[in-house]
């Protein structure tokens, strides 16, 4: 974290004004009793901004979130995990605006100030009949606890994922918390997986939009495990304005510190969604620089840290810089060949496009730790681009092969 941006304890539930629940409702199987519907609520109005997935087939509560978010600010998010509600024809936007109806009534809240989010098995019908009259419970719930949200919508992650940040806007101290969840089917923009952050910071509209756009450029949009992308991604930040703090606004006071304490916090929970990817043991960072443009560097980033060549080897502990190269040379940016540096955690393992002659022990030292960086030099300008990867292991496929045909059968 930068220096002005201090970690604290919490997630959603830190920031003044916030409260959160959660409830079993045995939404993928009723024989297992685990937190799947969560709530989180904000007892002041707020200004919000969110992005969504831009996969064409994308789920009903995205749909219709993305619609609510149009023409009302909101106040609740109310998310399931088991169940994706995608793919669900005009059945599944039904449910959804059940969930949300339902919701605001418990809260007296407009049915529009209610976003809703999914995240679980694709194409199975949404349990809604396990969810609608559970909901005043759900309400009952609402506490400072925002672990449980976290727990809540998880899926495959092993571990729930929260945070929580201090900043300083002015002389008052603004709080950022969050909580995500995504482990498989990641890939920007964004990936399978789901964010909510609340701040009790007093932002504008509009700079509250551009933060988030821009945050989830530099952190969500940065990060792949398998080259797939969601039916539900969703990040919403929600701010109420509690902290007290002068209104931030677009290019004003506090606007830097804000966004940089936003950003922090969305590249942290990225790191974490790659690092708790689907039975993956290791964290690589793909670094690109001296790219002709950005552009370029960006491309040559995504073809490494996406060929599954490249990732098997991260697997094996096997710094195979062949692989990466040969990503290079497809990745359909402007390289040449025998300018092209490589150099695995600070190792250099290629130069000017062959064999650096390094020690072979020390470069698989290099790659067989759980986190790594890969450094990749094309030494034709001042492009730069860095992306967050996994390592893709056997395990992965096992762990894939069978989740449609075990929901089918319950």
């Amino acid at each position: 974290m930068g220096k002005k941006v201090k970690v604290i304890e919490g997630g959603v539930c830190t920031p003044q004004g916030f409260k959160a629940g959660a409830i079993a409702c045995g939404i993928k199987n009723p024989a297992v009793e685990r937190l799947d519907l969560t709530l989180i609520y904000s007892e002041f109005p707020t200004v919000g901004a969110a992005v969504y997935t831009q996969n064409q087939v994308c789920a009903a509560p995205v749909r219709l979130s993305a619609s609510y978010l149009k023409s009302a600010e909101p106040r609740a998010i109310i998310a399931n995990s088991g169940n994706a509600n995608a793919c669900t024809g005009p059945e599944g936007l039904i449910n959804a605006r059940t969930m949300t109806a339902v919701t605001a009534k418990a809260l007296g809240l407009k049915q529009r100030e209610v976003q809703v989010c999914s995240t679980g098995i694709i194409g199975v019908p949404l349990p809604i009949d396990r969810i609608e009259p559970r909901i005043p419970e759900l309400v009952a719930s609402l506490g400072n606890d925002g672990e449980v949200a976290a727990r809540a919508i998880m899926t495959s992650d092993t571990r729930p994922k929260e945070i929580a940040v201090q900043v300083k806007i002015g002389d008052v101290k603004v709080r950022i918390g969050a909580i995500a969840k995504g482990a498989g089917m990641i890939n920007p923009h964004m990936a399978t997986m789901l964010c909510f952050i609340t701040t009790d910071a007093a932002i504008s509209k509009a700079e509250i939009v551009a933060a988030t756009k821009e945050a989830v450029d530099l952190s969500f949009n940065r990060i792949t495990v398998d080259g797939d992308m969601s039916t539900n991604d969703t990040v919403i930040v929600m701010a109420n304005g509690q902290a007290g703090n002068k209104t931030i606004t677009r290019g004003g006071e506090g606007s830097a510190e804000f966004r940089e304490a936003l950003t922090e916090v969305m590249l942290e929970l990225a790191k974490r969604i790659v690092s708790d990817g689907e039975r993956v043991t290791k964290l690589v960072e793909v670094q690109v620089r001296g790219a002709a443009s950005n552009m370029d560097a960006e491309r040559v980033a995504r073809a490494v840290a996406n060929s599954k060549l490249v990732k098997c080897s991260w697997n094996g502990n096997d710094p195979n810089w062949g692989r990466i190269l040969h990503a290079v040379g497809y990745s359909g940016a402007r390289v040449k060949e025998e300018m092209v540096n490589i150099h695995l955690n600070g190792v250099i393992v290629t130069q000017n496009g062959l064999s650096a002659g390094t020690d072979g022990d020390k470069l698989i030292a290099a790659v067989s730790g759980p986190e790594f960086t890969v450094c990749i030099d094309l030494n034709l300008g001042k492009g730069a681009f860095t992306i967050y990867t996994s390592d893709l292991s056997p395990e992965y496929v096992d762990f894939n092969r069978t989740e449609y045909s075990a929901v089918k059968k319950k």
